[in-house]
């Protein structure tokens, strides 16, 4: 495990470099690993880990969406793809990548499948850490792991098809076999992380509730919203509020930021960029830090698993939430930007049919 510097802070992350592939591989070779839910997270992973080299089967309810994917994805049924309860089964290591409502529906039916000596391994601490309200408490006698990819599944497909890894954190909740904590380590080698960070499941739900709910999306699209409100009132356009609010962040200063680092973007804007932007990013710290202490403490009291657990269990949830998406979606700041899209996407064709030109015209 090496030793990094984060920020003046030593912290002990595994890299592929010490852990390699071929270790992951020798820690695994005797487990069947059972990915149970082909959503979000379980075709990232579970394609990650069929082309590593693992022995991989995927569990999921037949005659459904998902299982219609696993098989577009190549997966066999009766050979590589079952039922939930016949991969549970055929399974030594449970891959739960259920969403989180479909864990604690599903609990009853796949605890007796986890028998002595099995791995049940998350990728999300809720159901562990909420225990007292999924009612998720393995039995005594097997593993149970996390390993946390930050990011979508999506994300962690497409990096590892580039080549590249998605940044995981990992944890061991509970080692019955005494192996659990080099078995975590190598299953997140074997979905394609580039390093792993070591969590425990409590932190790992803190901070990505808080996450999810505050800067990555809940609280961009609030401030979003708040900012091209302010724009349209004061008499600017449609477009021209939603380029100045979303375009250019989206397209231009958040992968400089990634790249490179907001102390980079500070010093290569304008000088009335620059100095508006560090003299009002205090004012925005200081009116959202109270926003954010009240996030974490409801998270952390347990108040946001119970309403997760409450809405997704309501009857005709889905409705509901489809009218709130619809809401959203129509709106005028994201019919503009769907307009703003359609014109950039017609603008990289014609970019594409210019070089295309240039090369024909070269080659004449």
């Amino acid at each position: 495990m090496a030793t990094i510097n984060f920020g003046g802070v030593e912290e002990h992350v595994v890299t592929r470099e010490e852990f390699p592939l071929e270790k992951a591989r020798t820690i695994l070779q005797s487990e069947t690993i059972a990915v149970l839910g082909y959503g979000v997270q379980g075709p990232g992973q579970a394609l990650n880990l069929r082309d590593n080299g693992f022995r991989v089967i995927v569990g999921q309810r037949p005659d459904s969406a998902s299982w219609r994917k696993a098989e577009a994805d190549g997966w066999v049924a009766g050979e590589t793809l079952f039922g939930l309860e016949e991969a549970a089964e055929r399974g030594t290591i449970l891959a739960n990548l259920l969403s989180d409502a479909g864990q604690i529906a599903v609990w009853p039916t796949l605890k007796p499948h986890l028998t002595a000596g099995k791995t049940l391994y998350f990728s999300h601490g809720f159901g562990i850490t909420f225990n007292d309200q999924t009612g998720i408490i393995p039995p005594a006698d097997v593993d149970v792991v996390l390993v946390a990819p930050k990011g979508s599944g999506t994300s962690l497909r497409r990096l590892f098809m580039a080549g590249g890894g998605l940044n995981s954190s990992f944890a061991v909740y509970q080692d019955a076999t005494g192996h659990a904590y080099e078995k975590a380590v190598a299953l997140g080698i074997g979905v394609g992380s580039g390093y792993l960070f070591e969590t425990d499941f409590r932190k790992e739900v803190y901070s990505d509730l808080t996450g999810e709910r505050g800067v990555l999306m809940g609280a961009l699209a609030g401030i979003i919203e708040a900012q091209y409100q302010v724009l349209r009132q004061r008499g600017h356009s449609p477009s021209e509020a939603f380029n100045e609010t979303v375009e250019e962040l989206t397209q231009s200063l958040v992968p400089l930021v990634g790249e490179n680092g907001m102390d980079w973007m500070f010093s290569n804007c304008s000088v009335t960029a620059q100095r508006g932007a560090l003299d009002w990013k205090g004012r925005f710290r200081e009116a959202t830090l109270p926003v954010l202490n009240e996030l974490y403490d409801s998270v952390a009291s347990g108040q946001e698993a119970a309403r997760t657990i409450q809405r997704g269990s309501t009857p005709g949830y889905r409705q509901e939430l489809e009218a709130e998406l619809k809401e959203v979606r129509d709106s005028e700041l994201w019919q503009t930007g769907a307009t703003v899209r359609e014109l950039r996407s017609r603008a990289a064709e014609k970019v594409e049919q210019e070089e295309a030109y240039a090369l024909t015209a070269d080659g004449n």
